[in-house]
């Protein structure tokens, strides 16, 4: 079966976020590298932007969450962007109850982790850096979906 690994683009700070997401979920970053990295003739970085991300993945589970810095030149990103989440099925209530409250940490909760009319244990915020997330605990499906 595929997987579906999320990417994030970030404004400058996609390091910071993800030594956040590190210390929620664990484990170590797979890959960072970084625009001084890819520094080639063709393609020249500023001193501004040498350090920023390029690509950084955070493996979890079988997934691996990905982002980089997107390059000034480029534009800011959305930071307030709603159309999408990032949905993380927990094994236990224990689970999700630890990864809601540490990746909602100095973020805005939409609603809050508890027992939904749909017969799971769900919550869904923002985070400190305005990736919208859902978490979800349904014991008909352990973490599955």
């Amino acid at each position: 079966m595929a997987l579906i690994n999320p990417h994030i683009n970030f404004n400058g700070n996609a390091e910071e976020a993800f030594t956040f997401y590190k210390s929620v979920f664990g484990g170590e970053f797979a890959k960072v590298i970084r625009f001084k990295d890819l520094a080639i003739a063709g393609f020249p970085v500023s001193e501004k932007e040498e350090n920023k991300i390029m690509h950084i993945a955070l493996p979890i589970g079988k997934n691996v969450l990905m982002a980089n810095d997107v390059p000034e030149i480029l534009g800011r990103t959305n930071e307030n962007e709603n159309r999408s989440k990032i949905s993380i099925s927990a094994e236990s209530k224990e689970e999700a109850d630890t990864l809601f409250n540490g990746l909602s940490a100095g973020g805005q909760i939409e609603m809050p982790i508890g027992d939904s009319p749909w017969n799971s244990y769900f919550g869904m915020f923002r985070d400190k850096y305005g990736v919208e997330w859902m978490v979800d605990f349904d014991p008909r499906y352990k973490g599955q979906i």
